[in-house]
C-alpha cells in the first residue's frame, strides 16, 4: 500500500502543558499516529500491478491471508469492480464467477483439454467444502463471512451460494480492437465450420445463453461485432454456465469479420424475421437449405433484441428467416438463436 506521508512539525506548547509532560508521576494518554496499522483483515501488504510483466494489472493478494470476514476489505472492492465494471474486468484481465457448477464445468473443461486452470482465488464460504473434483493446489483459496458472500454473490442468502472463483480472462479470449498485433486471422479460432456473430446484442443473458447454446451444438466459436455487451458480465456468466471460459471468442469489427470470410471462403448467413419491407426476401431454415451448406464454412449472424439486424448485415448477408404458422413475427433472439445453432450445427 503506498502511503504519503507529511513532514511534521514539532510544535510550540504552553508552558503548563510543558511542566504536564515533564512530570512523569503523571500518566499521558497515547495518541494514535497519522497512519495506524490496520487489522489484517482489511489491509494489503503487497499490491503488484504487473506481477508477471505482461502489461496486465495485477492485484496480488499476499498468500497468508486465509479468511476476510469485512465488506471494506480492498481485496472485496476489488472483486465487487470486477463484478460490475467491464473497463475494469478487461483491464486486469479476470472476471468473477459465481456459483459451484459454473466453476467445476470450467474447471473440469480446462483439465481435460490439458489448459492451464484459470482459477486465481477460490473464496469459500465459512464451512463449505471445497468443491468435488478442483485441484486447489493451483489457487489461493480464501474463507469468507456470509456478508461478504452475499455483497460479492448478489444473493440474499448466502447459504445458497458457497463459492466463487477469481479466474483470469482464457486464452481464448481475443478483443481485436486492443490487440493490434492479432492480425492473423487463421489464428482466431481452431477451427471455423461454423461461427456465431452477434451484432449488438445488448441483452446479457441472451448473449450468455447463445454462448451456451453454440457450446453445445459444437460451434467452432462467437465473433462479436461493435455493440455487444461483455461476455464476461455477471449476468451472461451466470447464463453461459461458464461457456464464455471454454468456446473461443473473439471481439472485433466488420473490417476483421470480413477478413475471416475472406481467409477461409465462408458464407455469410443472417438470421432475419420473413416480414415485408425487407431489402431481400429470405431463405426459410428447411432441410433443403440446412443440407446445402452442410459442409460449407459458414457464419451466423443474428441481431440485437431491439432493432434485429444492423444494416450492413442485412447487406453483406443471406438472409435466412425460421417459419412459423403462428401470429407472432419474429422470437427473442436466444429462442431463435437456439432454433439456428441447432439447425446448422456441424453433422459428424
Amino acid at each position: 500500500m503506498l502511503c504519503s506521508y507529511k513532514l511534521w512539525v514539532q510544535a510550540s506548547y504552553p508552558p503548563h502543558l510543558k511542566l504536564l509532560n515533564q512530570n512523569s508521576n503523571i500518566p499521558i494518554p497515547k495518541t494514535k499516529t497519522q497512519f495506524q496499522r490496520k487489522s489484517l483483515d482489511s489491509r494489503f501488504d503487497d499490491i503488484d500491478d504487473d506481477a508477471d510483466g505482461s502489461g496486465l494489472r495485477k492485484f496480488a493478494l499476499p498468500s497468508h491471508v486465509k479468511s476476510i470476514t469485512s465488506t471494506s476489505n480492498p481485496f472485496v472492492k476489488h472483486c465487487l469492480k470486477l463484478k460490475n465494471s467491464s473497463s475494469y474486468r478487461h483491464s486486469h484481465a479476470s472476471a468473477l464467477v459465481v456459483g459451484t457448477t459454473p466453476i467445476r464445468e470450467i474447471y473440469r473443461y480446462k483439465e481435460s483439454s490439458q489448459e492451464k486452470t484459470v482459477i486465481d482465488y477460490l473464496l469459500l464460504l465459512e464451512n463449505a467444502e471445497i468443491p468435488e473434483g478442483l485441484d486447489t493446489h493451483s489457487c489461493h483459496v480464501v474463507r469468507i463471512g456470509s456478508m461478504v458472500m452475499k455483497k460479492l454473490s448478489g444473493v440474499q442468502s448466502a447459504e445458497s451460494i458457497e463459492a466463487i472463483a477469481l479466474m483470469r480472462f482464457p486464452t481464448s479470449f481475443l478483443n481485436l480492437t486492443v490487440d493490434q498485433n492479432k492480425s492473423d486471422s487463421q489464428s482466431w479460432f481452431p477451427s471455423t465450420h461454423r461461427i456465431l456473430v452477434l451484432d449488438g446484442i445488448q441483452d446479457p443473458g441472451n448473449l450468455g445463453t447463445l454462448i451456451r447454446s453454440a457450446m453445445a451444438f459444437q460451434w467452432d466459436g462467437i465473433f462479436l461485432l461493435p455493440g455487444c455487451c461483455d461476455p464476461f458480465n455477471e449476468k451472461a456468466l451466470r447464463a453461459s454456465r461458464g461457456a464464455s471460459f471454454q468456446l473461443p471468442i473473439v471481439s472485433g469489427s466488420w473490417y476483421h469479420l470480413q477478413t475471416l470470410k475472406d481467409t477461409f471462403n465462408m458464407k455469410m448467413l443472417a438470421g432475419h424475421p420473413d416480414i415485408d419491407g425487407k431489402l431481400k426476401k429470405p431463405f426459410s431454415l428447411s432441410q433443403e437449405f440446412v443440407h446445402s451448406v452442410a459442409h460449407v464454412p459458414s457464419c451466423l449472424v443474428l441481431g440485437s433484441e431491439g432493432r434485429g439486424l444492423s444494416e450492413k448485415s442485412q447487406l453483406k448477408c443471406e438472409l435466412v428467416s425460421i417459419p412459423m404458422t403462428g401470429k407472432f413475427e419474429s422470437l427473442n433472439v436466444s429462442v431463435a438463436g437456439g432454433i439456428f445453432l441447432y439447425m446448422l450445427q456441424p453433422k459428424n
